[in-house]
């Protein structure tokens, strides 16, 4: 590998690579950040992994990308922090758009729930063994999801009741 990645991180990525091999993709650089690429079938362990073993200890974000393409459209991505190292990292899954699913990290760090849950609400994609897997921002019926490319900027018309903002004239 020929990134520029400290040494903790470099080893970091070697024993991700080493222990997750059939789930590990790529690892890439951008912006000085450093972005590991998974498959979503093993991120419960990925994850468990890097906090127990890794000291990536700090989930500090899950979002969603909606990155609008033929294969593999959605991503979740992790931001994970070793405050003991003082490095950050990147976990990245990516999904299809029939049916983009994958399982919770909420076993993992408890605070993955409400991050899953915007990621859901906004993009659609579900998350098994979610201990409360409901909307959060949007009424429970909305049949879309906001953050999606193909959603309109101005909305649906007629898709979401919105309160009257005529003032009373009596």
């Amino acid at each position: 590998m020929d990134l520029e990645l400290s040494k903790t991180l470099q080893n970091t990525v070697d024993k991700l690579s080493e222990k997750f091999a059939d789930s590990f993709v790529k690892v890439y650089q951008s912006t000085g950040d450093t972005f590991i690429l998974v498959e979503p079938n093993n991120i419960v362990d990925i994850c468990r992994y890097l906090k127990e073993e890794l000291h990536y200890i700090y989930l500090n974000d899950i979002f969603g990308i909606d990155r609008f393409t033929s294969e593999d459209r959605f991503e979740v991505v992790y931001n994970l922090v070793s405050l003991r190292n003082r490095e950050k990292l990147f976990l990245k899954v990516r999904l299809p758009e029939e049916e983009p699913v994958m399982d919770s990290i909420t076993d993992v760090w408890q605070s993955a729930s409400w991050m899953e849950r915007e990621v859901y609400d906004m993009f659609g994609v579900k998350f098994n063994n979610h201990p409360d897997f409901r909307r959060i921002y949007m009424p429970e019926d909305y049949d879309y999801y906001p953050l999606r490319k193909e959603f309109p900027l101005l909305g649906i018309p007629g898709s979401i009741e919105l309160p009257n903002s005529t003032p009373d004239t009596e």
